[in-house]
Parts: structure tokens; sequence; C-alpha cells
């Protein structure tokens, strides 16, 4: 409690001076806000103009829209547009509103687009089962939205569907999200801007673990090293949280509600609650979810069990258009049953405050101000009682982890085609724990690690600035460019290296202890992007380099030479990728493909067997794609596909390297009319046979343990809208009851009253209903 207040005490100053600037900023320059111009032309499929269409422009940071209707020769034009990002829609009756994002309008220019509508579809509700990508290197998706097969309510399992991310299973949840093929801090995790990291030296607990996607409106993935606004985490890419909460003209309340019912007990519930008022807005939102032990394709029981809950609320104060001023709050908790590991995860402890504030369009060159500050941690706990039947011997661990940052950037419109973000970001978090090891009861391990003080390990501190700038080169080509520079600093603080006891004549007494690790490390990348086809496709190529800094997990194993620590002798990773691809739409396909090749210097990989376990700096070659297609076979029925693929080679030691996932395919088929659709879904997963025995990834023995065969999955789902605000959806998940474990699964251990298995089993035919309720 006295850490939040610390936090309220500086940050809401912090934020009224940051208003009082902006106040005063607008008063001095005294300057109407640069404008510029958009026009295009509207068509039908068949390139016909279609007359007396509405266009919609909307400001996608505002959320104000703007709306006029197409002339006698398809045109529309807006003029006087203040400079920013925009959203530009264009329907007509019969017609599939046409969708271009992301543009970008700046003072004095003129920006012609032209739109091309596809014949409407019917469609009612959507069982998301693979997310395409919908602009260069960005996939977005509701996660709200019914999916197949349904995930657990974690972060990583909904990412799952979202071709090239795979998961590490280790029980009924709480996996560990691995996309292509690159995994642990390679992949930035954002809750709202905010970053957080999970307490579990063996990766119980990874950040997902604390996402309860119900309570976001968006899920957005930002692929390879193309972006320097996220963190400086981002070599393998970036995963957006976000909720999405405007400034309304007239008083509102909307309530979004669904519940969720399944196989094993599972339940889920859901209930997000706003009142948006001109001058500001209130939001609640609350879930839960629960399932029992899941049983395999074998009929078998995995040991799985879980339950969740969350609460978010949201106190916004809009005094204009372009101004907002929000603090959140969030607290969830959990227990989570392991298969894979000799203790599980009675408690998820999270609590979180942050402070927000945005101003828009202040000068005709500054097109935004935002700054945030963000408080979170982390309280877990694991044991080997309280979820499955113990031994002899009772002990519990409860490590905890405080993370506290901020963020500050400015957008500008520097000359007529051009857009620069500017800003830093800063992190520290501290990592603690405490434990009781080998008692003779619950009652007293948990005691003696409550009564135990908690001891620091490690603590991270890093200080960023960047800098991204899009500029279109024409109307139909843009550059996009970011560099960005870090200065990052770990502290050690263990006694012991790779356990937590070590006696005075250990040789795992730690010979780094007080050692301080400081690097300056950077990010830059540089994309083109062309649109092609009047607008219906888009080519794309970017260059990214990347360096991460060693992060906890890897730090804590032993040196490979010298069997002792390696928290001074392991290096920063270096990924340097070429991503390109193309983007394509059109009357009957849409799809894209998306392809990367990429260097890894100083690739930080784990070697758990033969013990002890070790972190070696090897050199890596990455290369794959993800691709998707969607075609229209009639006004009702539409078929489509996708794939994924990745092939890593450990250059150093002339191997594949370890826990990467086989090619996946997806192929679906869907009837939709007005009220009422079904669908079909086939996933094939081929062979894995380029494996690095006993190496892996930070997960706790995440490692490779042979060779997999392929499989495939048969699903089915379907949805009705029984009116405009009601909606049912419910499918059956592998409906041939197929028994079959995911190659990069975790090891299976011995849980009593439990069959052991070579991988956790994924579970075997699962049926499930999902009724959503909205009010708006």
């Amino acid at each position: 409690m006295n850490r939040v207040l610390l936090f309220l005490l500086f940050a809401i100053p912090a934020a009224q001076m940051s208003i009082t600037v902006s106040a005063q900023a607008i008063e001095q320059v005294k300057a109407t806000t640069g404008t510029g111009r958009i026009l295009g032309t509207l068509k039908d499929p068949t390139g016909a103009v279609v007359q007396a269409g509405k266009v919609d422009l909307k400001d996608l940071d505002s959320g104000l829209a703007l709306s006029t209707f197409t002339d006698q020769a398809g045109r529309y034009v807006f003029d006087s547009v203040p400079a920013g990002r925009y959203q530009l829609s264009g329907g007509s009756p019969g017609f599939e509103t046409a969708i271009r994002r992301d543009i970008v309008i700046a003072a004095e220019a003129e920006v012609e687009i032209d739109l091309a509508m596809s014949l409407e579809r019917k469609e009612t509700v959507v069982v998301v089962t693979a997310p395409a990508m919908d602009r260069p290197l960005v996939v977005e998706t509701n996660p709200r939205a019914p999916r197949q097969p349904i995930p657990a309510h974690d972060g990583a399992d909904y990412l799952k569907a979202i071709p090239g991310f795979s998961v590490i299973r280790k029980g009924g949840s709480d996996g560990d999200p691995v996309f292509r093929g690159m995994s642990g801090s390679r992949l930035s995790i954002l809750l709202d801007g905010e970053q957080i990291f999970g307490g579990c030296g063996g990766r119980m607990d990874p950040p997902t673990a604390y996402v309860f996607p119900g309570a976001y409106d968006r899920i957005t993935v930002v692929k390879g090293p193309q972006s320097v606004q996220y963190g400086p985490d981002i070599s393998a890419g970036a995963v957006l949280f976000e909720r999405d909460l405007k400034r309304v003209e007239t008083p509102t309340i909307e309530l979004h509600t669904s519940f969720t019912m399944g196989s094993f007990g599972r339940h889920d519930e859901m209930i997000d609650v706003r009142a948006l008022m001109p001058r500001g807005y209130v939001q609640a939102v609350g879930t839960r979810s629960h399932t029992d032990d899941y049983r395999d394709g074998n009929d078998s029981s995995v040991h799985s069990l879980y339950t969740r809950w969350s609460g978010n609320a949201a106190l916004g104060w809009t005094p204009g258009d372009n101004t907002r001023l929000e603090l959140s709050l969030a607290q969830s908790d959990g227990r989570a049953a392991y298969a894979d590991r000799a203790m599980d995860g009675p408690r998820f402890a999270r609590d979180n405050i942050g402070l927000r504030f945005e101003r828009q369009h202040l000068t005709s060159w500054i097109g935004k101000i935002e700054a945030r500050s963000y408080y979170n941690y982390v309280d877990h706990v694991m044991d080997n009682y309280s979820l499955r039947t113990p031994g002899a011997m009772f002990s519990g661990m409860n490590p905890d982890r405080r993370t506290m940052g901020g963020r500050v950037a400015v957008t500008l419109q520097a000359g007529n085609p051009t857009l620069i973000v500017l800003g830093g970001d800063t992190r520290h978090d501290f990592h603690r724990g405490r434990s009781a090891m080998g008692k003779t009861s619950a009652d007293l391990a948990t005691a003696a690690y409550l009564a135990s003080p908690r001891i620091e390990d490690m603590r991270f501190s890093q200080l960023g600035l960047f800098a991204e700038a899009t500029r279109f080169v024409t109307p139909r080509s843009r550059l996009i460019a970011g560099f960005r520079a870090d200065r990052h600093e770990s502290v050690d603080s263990r006694a012991c290296v790779a356990t937590t006891m070590c006696p005075g004549a250990s040789p795992l007494l730690n010979d780094t202890r007080g050692a301080i690790d400081r690097r300056t490390l950077t990010t830059g990348f540089g994309r083109l992007e062309l649109d092609v086809h009047g607008g219906s496709g888009t080519l794309f190529a970017g260059l990214g380099h990347a360096e991460r800094f060693p992060d906890y997990w890897e730090r804590l194993k032993q040196d490979p030479v010298t069997l002792r620590s390696s928290f001074l002798t392991t290096r920063p990773e270096k990924t340097t990728q070429l991503d390109a691809g193309l983007l394509w739409r059109s009357r009957a396909w849409t799809g894209s493909v998306s392809a990367f090749y990429g260097k890894v210097q100083d690739y930080i990989l784990i070697r758990w067997k033969p013990s002890p376990s070790v972190t070696r700096n090897v050199d890596v070659t990455t290369m794959g794609l993800e691709a998707d297609i969607d075609r229209r076979l009639t006004e009702h029925l539409r078929a489509d596909a996708t794939v994924a693929f990745v092939r890593s080679t450990n250059d150093t030691d002339g191997a594949p390297l370890a826990q990467q996932p086989p090619i996946e395919g997806r192929l679906g088929l869907t009837y939709q009319d007005d009220r009422f659709s079904i669908g079909a879904l086939s996933r094939l997963v081929g062979p894995q046979d380029r494996v690095a025995i006993g190496y892996g990834n930070i997960v706790v023995n995440g490692m490779d343990l042979g060779p997999t065969g392929g499989f495939c999955v048969f699903s089915i789902n379907g949805g009705y809208r029984i009116k405009r605000s009601l909606v049912v959806s419910g499918g059956i998940d592998n409906l041939i009851d197929r028994l079959y474990a995911e190659h990069i699964s975790q090891a299976g251990v011995m849980v009593p009253g439990f069959i052991q298995s070579t991988r956790v089993n994924e579970p075997g035919r699962t049926l499930w209903l999902k009724v959503g309720f909205d009010i708006y």
C-alpha cells in the first residue's frame, strides 16, 4: 500500500504538470491545427463507380468521425482534415464495407485513395479459427469473439490461433507462447502499454499468465523487429492487449457480457459495464474462468484444473475532444495445476495501478503528446500439496516481483508527408523469493515460508529513447523507419547459483554476488510499403536489427565452462532479420504472405540435460513464413487456409535449433446466411525430426525430448444470432477424440492419481457453448 501511495504521490502531480505544460504550449503557439485533404473513388466488385455511397473518415487517436457521400462519378472528398492518423471506410447497400487503416494525413498534403467493395457478407457470428494479417506485419483480433479450439482464459492460448504461434503446454492453463520458434523475453507482452513479468524461476507464470483477454477489446501482434515503440524486447515481435475507450457526445451506457460452458466442468463468465459521458467515462470489467482436469484422447485424466478471476476498473476525464486523463486499476488471482512439474500454483495474485494522459492536435506540427506510468506487483506461490495428493515431504515457494515503468511520446507532423514519433520509456523490476522445503505437513510448510523474509536475488532497470517515422514517398508508397537506444542495468544479489541453499564450502556459492552488468543496446529497422493494383494489394519489405539484454531466467543458470554463475558471461542476443510479404484484397480472394530470414548472433540457448543446466551463447540462422488465403465460393460459402513454417539452425554446433515447432496448416469451410453460420476446421501438423535433445528454452526442463510424428485434428462450430444483442455459438473441438501432444510441449511427470505421459497430452473431444449479450 505504501508503494501505491508513493506512486500516486509522484504520478498525479506529474500528470497535472503535463496538462499545465500542454495548455501553456497551446497558448504560446496560438496556431491552428494544420489540415490536409483526402479524396478518391468508391467502386463495386466489377470496378464500376458507386454513386451516393457513404464514406466515413475516423481519427484513430481521438475517435472523431467525418462522413460524406460519393457524387455521380463515384468521387468523394474531405477538405480541411486535421493532420493525423485515420481509418477510411466506404459502403453501399448490398456491398461489404471497404476499409483502409493507418492513413496518415499531413498538414497541407493531399492523399488519394480508391476504395473497392466486395459483395456483402451476411454473416451473423464468426467463430475465429485463424486471425489473418490485415496490414503489413500486423495481426489484429477481437479477444471477445468465440474462437476454436476453445482457449484457456489466458493470453497464451488466445494467441495460439494466430498463424506462427505455438504454446508450450504445462497443464490446463498458463502455457508459454512461442512465435516463429522464439520464446521468452524475445516476445514483448504489453497490457495497455504496460509490461509485466512473472515470478517463478521455472516460468510457471509467464507474463501471459496474468492476462485475462476478456478484459480487453483488441489483441494486436506486431511481427519481427519492425517497430521501436513497444519497448526493447521485440526481437521476435510484440503482443498488445488493449482497451478502447473513446469520448462520446451524448451520455451512453454499454453492457457487454458473455457466458461459456464446456466439457470437463468448464465455465467462463465476463461482464463489462461502461458509462460514457462527454466529459469522462467509468468502466468496470470482471472475469472468471474455471475448469476441472481435462481428459486426453485416450480418456486419461490430465492434471490440469484451474480457476482464474480478474477485476479491472478505469476512470477517465475527457474535458474536450482532444484530451484524456485516465486512472486504471486491476487485481487478479487464480490457481492452476501442472502436469509437467513437481509443484502446482495455488496463487497468482497481481495488483496494478496505471495513470495515462493524452493530448492531441496541439498545433499544426504537434499531433499528439502522451504519457503513462504504472506499477505492477505479482505475488506467486508454488507448492506440492495444495492441488495434488502430497507425498511425505511438504515444500512451498513464494516469489514476488515488482515492476514500475513509464513512457512519454510526442507525435510530430514534420513537413507535408512525414509523421514522426519521438519518445522515451523506462522500467525497473525487482525479484525476491522465500521458501520452505522438506517440512512434515502442509501447515508447517505454509507457516514457514510466510514467516520468512523475502530476499532479493536480482533486479533490472532500463531507460530508452526512440524515434519512429513514416514518410509518404508517393500517395501509394510509404517508408517507415525507427531507431532506439537503451541503457540496461542488472544487479546480482543471489547467495547461491542454481540452488537456494549452499553451505560455506559449496562450489555453488555465487561468485558474481553483488556484480552489476551495464550495457547500452540498440534496435533499428526500415521498411518500404507499396500499394498496388489500385490499393487492392500491398507489397512490403523491411530489415530490422534488435539487441536483447539477457533476462532473469537466462542469468539463473550456470556457465558451461566454469559451472559457476553465468550472470556476467551471458552476452546480449543480437538479431538481424529481413521481413517481406504481400497482402491482397479483391472481390473473391483475400490473403497474405509474410516471410522472414534472420541471423541471430549470441542466441541464448539453455542446456537442460545432462545436468547441470547451463546457459550458452550460439549463432543461429532462422527462416520461415506465415500465409493465409480466404476464397468466397458462393454468396454464403467460403473456404480459408493458413500455413506456418519455421526452420532454425544452431550454426555454432552445426545442429538444429531446439524447441522449434513443425509445419502447421489449417483448412476451414464456413457457411453463413443472415442469422446462422456453421463451419468446420481441420488442423494439420507435420512431423518434426529436427531436434537437439536436452536443449531448449527458459521454461523449466523446456527441452527437445525427441522426434514427433504429425497429426490432424478435426473440429466443427456454429453460431446463431437470436437478435441483434444476443448471439449463441458453440463447437466440438477434436471431434474424433484424437490422442496427441504438441512437439514443444513439456514432458509429463509422475503425479499421484494420474498416468505419466512422454509429453503433456492435449485435450480430447471438447464440447463448448458461448452466449454473448450486448447493450449499446
